[in-house]
Order: structure tokens, then sequence, then C-alpha cells
């Protein structure tokens, strides 16, 4: 093989103590939930940046890695992502938005109003990588599977900022074109994700959810 290799790290455990593990990620992944009341509370960068990194960590198509994400903390930024966010989904749920969407998300109690995203002191923009650049040439370097591996990635991000004793929204604009205007990404990025970051305000209430049980998403064969 003409690629180096290295040996694994891997630590294996007893049945017993993957049992316990898995079933403690479980119940702290099951109370991870969406939030859209947000504190101001600060936090601190390095906590998200670190999430950040552990995103970095997933797997993605050829070792491509097609992500790149914007931390976003200046008050003013924030301001104009949230204008630009509002305009798109007032119109969204005024005219593109069929009737049957908008009943599936008035449970959810959400419109087109956006103030978490300059209450929370963190969003994380998320950015798929259409095609790599090469750094000596600037020619372009195809990329695979570009979507499943950021939406990897954004898995793990998303579990490393709830591990991390942080709460977070999933937001995505449509279209968010906007996203790399007012951040001035490269080309060969697209918005994939708007991830608001923070602590939840003080009696914070989110909607009484079911999820769906183990055999409706599971089979064993």
């Amino acid at each position: 093989m003409d690629h180096p290799f290295v040996d694994l790290d891997f630590h294996e455990v007893p049945v017993e103590e993957m049992l316990r593990r898995s079933q403690e990620f479980h119940d702290e992944m099951s109370r991870r939930r969406s939030v859209r009341q947000f504190a101001a509370r600060p936090v601190p960068q390095d906590v998200v940046e670190r999430a950040v990194m552990t995103a970095g960590t997933a797997p993605s198509g050829a070792h491509k890695q097609p992500w790149s994400f914007v931390l976003v903390g200046d008050p003013d930024v924030k301001r104009r992502i949230r204008e630009a966010a509002e305009r798109e989904e007032k119109e969204s749920y005024e005219h593109r938005m069929p009737p049957a969407w908008i009943e599936d998300l008035e449970p959810l109690g959400t419109d087109w109003h956006k103030p978490y995203l300059t209450i929370c002191p963190w969003l994380v923009v998320v950015f798929q990588q259409t095609y790599g650049v090469d750094p000596a040439s600037g020619g372009k370097r195809k990329h695979y599977y570009v979507q499943e591996s950021v939406g990897i990635s954004v898995g793990f991000l998303l579990a490393a900022l709830h591990h991390a004793g942080l709460a977070t929204l999933t937001h995505t604009p449509s279209p968010m074109g906007f996203l790399g205007e007012v951040l001035e990404r490269p080309e060969n990025e697209r918005a994939y994700m708007l991830i608001a970051v923070g602590y939840p305000e003080v009696g914070c209430r989110v909607p009484d959810l079911q999820r769906k049980p183990p055999k409706a998403i599971l089979s064993v064969v």
C-alpha cells in the first residue's frame, strides 16, 4: 500500500460495561430536546469549539471531510442573520408552505419569528463543501457523499453539545443562501444548517412529544 497505516486505538470493555454505557448514553440523549426559549447567559467559547472539533471526527466519503463550521457570537452578525432568516421564514409560512406542512408544525408552536437567533450566545452555521479546492493550484477536487457526511457530523455536534450541558435548536430556513452571503463564505460552500446554542431560559417549556417505540424504528433479521 502507498498510504501509511497506524494501529487502531481501540479500547475493548467487558460486556457488562458496554451495556451500562449504552444505557447511560441512551438515557442522556433521551433528555435532549429542541429549545426555542434561550437565556442570554454567556457560554464559554472553548466548550462550543470542542464540540465542533468532535463533529470533525465524523466519518466522511473518501475522508474528504466536506464540512465547514462558522461560530457566530458577534451581536451585529447574529442580528443580520435573524433579519434575513425571518424574511425567508415569513415568506415560507405565508406563501411557500402547503397547508399540510403548516398543520404538522402547529403542535410545535412555531412561526416565522426567530428571536432566539439574537438571544442565544452562539450560532453554529454548518456549511457543506460541494467540492474541494486544491491549495496549490486552486483547482477543484471532487467530494463524495457530501450530504451524508455532513449529516453525520451534525449528529456528532448535537450529541457533543448536549453532553457538555447545553441546549440546541436546529434551524433550516429555506432558502439559506443568505447565510453564505452574510458570512462571506467561498463559492464551494452551501449552507446546510443553522444551530442555536446556549442555556435554556428559566422556566423553558417544550412540546409534550412522544418518540416512536422501538418496534416502530428497529427491525432485527
